[in-house]
């Protein structure tokens, strides 16, 4: 399978959001990739304090999932979309997924929230599987694949040969400028990549937004826990790998003794 894994800037307003997804996914198809992820609450955008985030009504969002539909039907490719979504019980932080031919397969709420996000949206309840082109997949939200492995464990006791990881982490206005990846002093999230990726023996494939100071690169971890593939810190962009999954065995996570736990 190629995938696609996707640095857009911060976008601006829901319609440069959609622009960025659009604009992305015509680069990754031109590749012939299949698949594409985006970072953590893409549309509207993360609502960190530094940043003008539009807010997101149904109707709005619902409008730029429709658009996001419609681009992955025209570009013949699936697209991972993080996105604000209401519901009865309030706002939550999902990613939908969405088929090549613009089917919405389902979404997956962020479970486990950050502390500093409790009064930002409400925590979902279940977890996913998806499958796309016959390759199973799971997905974990930023905080949620940096800190509770867990959840990757699951999916890939699940079946998943890839686990998408969507993530904010990072600033325009302060930080370090990172320079190599996996560097020792460099914050430990490309570290937690490896991790899961290793632990489960699966493909772990991690989006971030290209800011300024990146506490991350989008990357892509082999089963084996090895580096295959970034995007260069703060240059957006997007780049295609194709991988094996038949590497993707998910022996470690099957070999995982729930029993005792």
């Amino acid at each position: 399978m190629k995938i696609a894994i996707a640095s857009p800037p911060f976008p601006s307003s829901i319609n440069d959001g959609l622009f960025q997804v659009e604009k992305l996914v015509k680069e990754a198809a031109k590749q012939q990739a299949e698949i594409i992820c985006f970072p953590e609450s893409y549309i509207p955008g993360y609502p960190a304090e530094e940043f003008e985030v539009e807010v997101g009504s149904p109707e709005k969002l619902q409008m730029a999932l429709n658009r996001a539909c419609k681009i992955a039907s025209e570009n013949n490719i699936a697209i991972i979309l993080p996105m604000d979504w209401h519901s009865a019980e309030g706002v939550l932080n999902i990613v939908h997924v969405i088929s090549n031919t613009g089917e919405v397969l389902g979404y997956q709420a962020k479970t486990q929230l950050d502390p500093t996000e409790d009064n930002i949206w409400i925590s979902g309840t279940e977890r996913h599987i998806f499958e796309v082109n016959g390759v199973k997949f799971g997905i974990v939200i930023c905080h949620e694949g940096f800190r509770y492995p867990e959840l990757v464990r699951w999916a890939a006791r699940h079946g998943a040969k890839i686990v998408f990881h969507p993530h904010f982490v990072g600033s325009d206005i302060e930080g370090i400028e990172l320079t190599e990846w996996g560097n020792k002093d460099n914050p430990y999230y490309e570290k937690a990549m490896m991790m899961r990726a290793l632990e489960n023996t699966i493909y772990f494939a991690s989006s971030n937004y290209a800011t300024r100071y990146p506490g991350s690169a989008s990357s892509l971890i082999a089963p084996d826990g090895s580096y295959i593939e970034h995007q260069p810190y703060s240059k957006p962009g997007v780049f295609v790998v194709e991988i094996d999954t038949k590497l993707a065995t998910g022996l470690l996570a099957k070999r995982f003794k729930a029993e005792l736990y």
